[in-house]
């Protein structure tokens, strides 16, 4: 049981697949035998690299298993890299773009642009920063040091050009839609199953009706209202409060992804608390299709890539290979759905510098996929979680007592009744508040460390309360190592049965 052993149970029977197209598929005679090799290929380099970005080192397993194998010691994650990087080169001439066909007309199929993505997703990673072991020193329980590979064959200077040109390839095979909001309702709706022109979705991890706790985890809090079938669900996760101020004046997707407000009992909302935060991706409230009926899943079919990611990997590579000139048309596309384009027109220009640009694209990363999951292995590779996790906690601080960017904030808030929530506004110096706004004093400074209540200091301190560089991987659990034979040892300090 859990994800470490059941991801490998999907490894072995890609492998299975793979090895049984390979002998009996004919695949250089059957375009649709090699689109499902390329299919499997595509899906075992996903789990790999979810492996590596969730545990860092770990067995390479490229055969199915023999009793000679059964128990595989932990590979240098190199190894695998380069292994996952050559399987999708493979694979990406088999696969169709989406839409050109039944198979990658649908999200929950592989396409060409998907793939294209993923080895850029993957260069990106395999080509950054990460704490790694010293050289032979895997699974022997070795602290490592945050460094970049040693192998030539992953430098950003090789696997850059490659990720590049598949990227291009993908430009213009899919779309932006133009409405953020309806996008992630259809998801929430059941309806994210289209790929192709017009769509932006190219894969999402496909469960069943039945299956996932997706919502169950991360929707807006629903504290036994009519939308979670009176139980309580959702809320586990979501935004730092301070990410609600770094969208621009207009962005349509602030409102979208940071959520202040919850649903009551009565199927009312009601405001969460300055400390407390939703990913708004993510809402009961938006199941209409097939409403949830209680348990533990939902049948959300989370995204796992967005064409919006494949010009902000565009937009990041092209300007680490040839500066900002060439990469400004991806970021600009992607800043003009949110903010129109005017506004995007003159942010984009206003970028001079190659630094600027990357600064720009770390930045445009947090606002186009908060609550996507991609935030912490961008800054494992950028070798910025520490500096960016410290620099949350000491926004947060400066929000709740009203220095610095929020200066202008009188620590006051008042909400009004949408259609289906709450609008709530941060009250700045001068504003007037309209007739019927319900008002909260001290909302955003109230707070009682001695009763942990409001936005009490330890709610912030608490973003951490490990050193994220040395454990920015987990560890694997215990009963994995047991059942290895302790073939598989944990490293970065962590302990061993």
């Amino acid at each position: 049981n859990g994800p470490f052993p059941l991801m490998y149970m999907g490894i072995e029977r890609a492998n299975l697949v793979i090895e049984g197209l390979r002998e009996y598929g004919k695949v250089e005679e059957d375009a649709d035998m090699a689109f499902l090799l390329g299919e499997a290929l595509t899906l075992r380099a996903m789990i790999y690299y979810d492996l590596i970005k969730a545990w860092g080192d770990v067995p390479a397993r490229f055969e199915s298993i023999t009793s000679e194998t059964i128990y595989a010691k932990k590979a240098s994650r190199d190894v695998i890299f380069k292994q996952i990087l050559a399987d999708l080169d493979e694979a990406i001439p088999y696969l169709p773009y989406p839409g050109a066909t039944a198979a990658t007309s649908r999200t929950d199929r592989v396409n060409k642009v998907f793939a294209e993505g993923l080895y850029a997703r993957i260069a990106l990673a395999a080509s950054g920063y990460a704490i790694r072991p010293d050289d032979g020193q895997i699974g022997t329980g070795d602290l490592g040091t945050v460094r970049l590979s040693n192998d030539p064959e992953l430098a950003k200077d090789v696997l850059y050009p490659k990720a590049l040109a598949y990227l291009q390839d993908a430009v213009g095979k899919a779309s932006l839609e133009s409405d953020y909001r309806a996008m992630w309702y259809r998801l929430n709706n059941m309806d994210n199953l289209v790929a192709g022109p017009g769509y932006e979705t190219l894969f999402v991890i496909p469960f069943g009706a039945g299956r996932g706790r997706w919502n169950f985890t991360f929707a807006i809090s629903s504290e036994g209202s009519k939308y979670s079938n009176g139980v309580s669900r959702g809320g586990d996760a979501g935004p730092v409060p301070t990410m609600y101020f770094k969208y621009p004046e207009g962005d349509k997707r602030r409102d979208v992804t940071c959520v202040n407000y919850k649903w009551n009992k009565e199927s009312q909302p009601e405001a969460a608390g300055i400390g407390k935060w939703y990913f708004g991706k993510f809402r009961y409230e938006w199941m209409d299709a097939q409403p949830y009926t209680g348990g533990n899943d939902d049948g959300i079919k989370p995204v796992v890539m967005r064409y919006a990611d494949i010009l902000l990997m565009a937009a990041e590579i092209e300007n680490e290979l040839n500066g900002p000139a060439g990469a400004k048309r991806y970021l600009k596309e992607v800043r003009a759905r949110a903010c129109g384009e005017d506004a995007a027109e003159a942010y984009v220009n206003s970028l001079g510098s190659k630094d600027a640009f990357f600064n720009a694209i770390v930045d445009e990363r947090a606002l186009e996929f908060c609550g996507e999951f991609l935030r912490k292995a961008d800054l494992i590779r950028w070798n910025l979680l520490k500096t960016k996790l410290d620099a949350a906690k000491a926004d947060m601080l400066a929000l709740r007592d009203l220095q610095g960017d929020y200066a202008k904030l009188t620590g006051d808030m008042y909400y009004t009744y949408a259609d289906d929530g709450l609008d709530i506004h941060f009250i700045a110096n001068g504003d007037e508040i309209p007739s019927g706004a319900e008002l909260s004093v001290g909302y955003v400074t109230k707070y009682d460390d001695a009763k942990n209540s409001g936005f009490y200091t330890e709610r912030i301190e608490g973003i951490y309360t490990q050193d994220p560089v040395q454990h920015m991987f987990w560890p694997i659990f215990f009963d994995t190592i047991t059942n290895s034979q302790n073939n598989i040892l944990n490293d970065y300090g962590y302990d061993n049965p």
